[in-house]
């Protein structure tokens, strides 16, 4: 006679197990102590086997015969059932391990020493905020690119279209060091090529240097009534061509003006090494004039302290908002002077790309390159800053453009 439902409700505990069968090796084992558990019972290879089913009711009857089934088919299939469920109780476990969020964090971690610490957290921020909700729980190797594709076109939605372009190199790195690590297959990412919009390149608004001398009278003039140090602010900028950020970082340990080097950290370059910008007399002393100005601030590390918090450093936005106050918001910034002096200094002054290039600090396209970078071209970038600054010292005082150059390099 086959098990009801019934029966198995009202099924009560003894001294010992009791066991209800339900025919074709099922029943239900009722414990002393109430439990109810499913079991099975067969033989494989001669051997007497038990196999749990879980337990009652949460299992119902019905649930407990379809496991039967299906375990009745892997015995005559030659599979022994029980191994069968360690089988997928492993893989489930390692699937757990290999999750794609699991493989991105540990490939993360890897990264970390090679990155600065802002870009670690802006990369984890993309991969918690727009791929980890969606693809996150999967087992790598069964991401495929239309899940991919879906989880970057929410991104898109929102108008990020840039931003969804970089999370689907990310990743990408991330898909190959699962197939690395022996995780994954394939690197999906490079099936999407064209299924994102392009991005439109947009570059920092730069001043041509022919209106330079306009630029520099302005400054000069000051009918803006700009601060001095912010003043101080524009023309370095305009003399070392560095990133705004890590100009208004800038702290008083980086500097040797003596021997007229400003060393900033690995930490503090966007490419996450060490760099040195060659300081020329102009930019010496107005380093010193910055100094004077500054150095009575107690606990204040900062070159360019802000006006209102000098325990803090100089706004961002104090130098756009400075050149906007000049007349010429929308058409300069101050990454645009990292433009003006690549092709001017090219240009006018005749040093070679390879050269301005690593001023700007570019990464060499090869190792090749990298090596020749340190042996040679930090002489040349000294006599490049200096004839930079005497160029822009010539514009401003003339109020023209100089067209014959200083010199081949």
């Amino acid at each position: 006679m086959h098990l009801t439902n019934l029966q198995c409700q009202k099924a009560q505990p003894g001294d010992k197990p009791q066991k209800l069968f339900d025919g074709h090796g099922l029943y239900l084992e009722i414990m002393p102590n109430g439990a109810k558990y499913w079991r099975f019972k067969y033989r494989h290879l001669g051997k007497e086997k038990r196999l749990a089913f879980g337990v009652y009711p949460e299992v119902s009857l019905a649930e407990a015969r379809d496991k039967r089934s299906a375990a009745r088919k892997q015995i005559a299939a030659g599979v022994d059932p029980s191994q069968a469920k360690k089988e997928a109780k492993r893989l489930a476990f390692l699937n757990a391990e290999n999750t794609f969020e699991a493989v991105a964090k540990e490939w993360h971690t890897n990264q970390l020493e090679r990155w600065t610490k802002k870009h670690g957290q802006n990369v984890m921020h993309f991969l918690e905020t727009d791929i980890f909700p969606f693809i996150g729980a999967k087992p790598i190797a069964d991401v495929d690119a239309p899940a991919l594709l879906e989880a970057l076109r929410k991104v898109e939605k929102r108008g990020a279209v840039y931003t969804a372009g970089r999370i689907k190199q990310i990743c990408g790195q991330v898909f190959r060091y699962g197939i690395a690590t022996g995780r994954g297959s394939r690197d999906w990412s490079a099936d999407l090529k064209g299924a994102l919009k392009a991005t439109k390149v947009k570059h920092f608004a730069a001043l041509e240097i022919k209106e330079m001398p306009a630029f520099l009278q302005s400054l000069e003039k000051n009918d803006a009534r700009l601060y001095a140090r912010t003043q101080r602010a524009i023309r370095l900028l305009m003399l070392t061509f560095v990133r705004t950020n890590e100009l208004i970082k800038a702290t008083w340990d980086e500097f040797d003006l003596e021997n007229g080097q400003w060393k900033i950290p690995a930490e503090r370059m966007k490419m996450g090494k060490p760099h040195i910008v060659p300081l020329s007399r102009q930019v010496i002393a107005l380093l010193k004039e910055q100094k004077a100005e500054t150095e009575h601030f107690k606990n204040c590390k900062w070159v360019f302290p802000s006006q209102k918090r000098p325990l803090d450093s100089m706004s961002n936005n104090t130098i756009l908002f400075a050149i906007g106050r000049l007349g010429y918001k929308g058409r300069m910034t101050g990454h645009g002077f990292r433009a003006l002096a690549m092709s001017t200094i090219k240009e006018k002054l005749g040093y070679r790309h390879e050269v301005v290039d690593r001023q700007l600090a570019h990464a060499p396209g090869n190792k090749v390159d990298r090596a020749y970078d340190r042996a040679k071209f930090l002489d040349d970038r000294h006599r490049m800053m200096q004839e930079w600054a005497n160029y822009l010292d010539a514009i401003a005082s003339e109020n023209k453009v100089i067209v014959a150059r200083f010199g081949q390099k």
